[in-house]
């Protein structure tokens, strides 16, 4: 049986993807990772993943609209559940340290068990694109890391001497290079193997260089 023709509403991709039958939309989204984590965002289209998702591309324009809302609406749905299950994790954790510890596991451990993903978000996307669209500010996500760090700021325990925004690019930079490195080495080890030992050298980064003095001076 062929394909109904779209309406005029469908055309414009109206329908949010949150309405689609599960399954579908999780065959749907193993079809973006794979299709955008191998090879150019220029290359890849909507034909490619309806293809692989077994979903007619009609179906798919129809709830996402176009193919950047495809890949960020996929970015945006696994994101949400990297926040989720860093909530999770830090749950009963009260040292400023340890937790930071936990965000820099967890989100090492998150890019392991899901590589396609991260080749996308740090390999394959065009950030100026992503920057465009709503889906890259992740407010909850962003929001939780802002305030461990604006708290271990205003504690004493982090620098001081910086943005809380340049504590948080300086962990991220930190993970997104050695996600990049552990793709380009051949994933040959656990990317969360010397998680810990990394997680110092960060530490020493981000901490406060004179808190040792001033619990001194007190």
């Amino acid at each position: 049986m062929g394909t109904p023709p779209a309406t005029a509403d469908e055309e414009m991709g109206t329908f949010a993807p949150e309405d689609l039958n599960p399954e579908t939309r999780e065959r749907i989204e193993a079809a973006v990772l794979e299709v955008f984590s191998a090879t150019d965002f220029h290359r890849a289209s909507i034909r490619d993943v309806a293809k692989k998702a077994g979903v007619s591309f009609t179906s798919i324009y129809k709830y996402y609209g176009s193919k950047e809302g495809l890949l960020f609406a996929c970015l945006d749905h696994h994101l949400y559940a990297l926040t989720e299950r860093l909530i999770d994790h830090l749950q009963g954790i009260a040292h400023l340290k340890e937790k930071l510890r936990k965000v820099f596991w967890v989100q090492l451990d998150f890019y392991e068990r899901h590589p396609d993903l991260g080749r996308i978000l740090f390999l394959t996307v065009p950030y100026k694109k992503w920057m465009d669209d709503k889906t890259f500010k992740q407010p909850k996500f962003i929001d939780l890391l802002m305030d461990i760090l604006r708290k271990g700021q205003q504690e004493g325990a982090l620098n001081q001497g910086v943005s809380t925004g340049v504590l948080l690019d300086f962990i991220f930079g930190f993970i997104h290079r050695r996600f990049t490195m552990w793709i380009y080495r051949g994933q040959k080890e656990n990317l969360t193997e010397d998680a810990n030992a990394a997680f110092e050298m960060v530490w020493q980064g981000i901490s406060n260089p004179f808190e040792g003095q001033h619990t001194a001076n007190k």
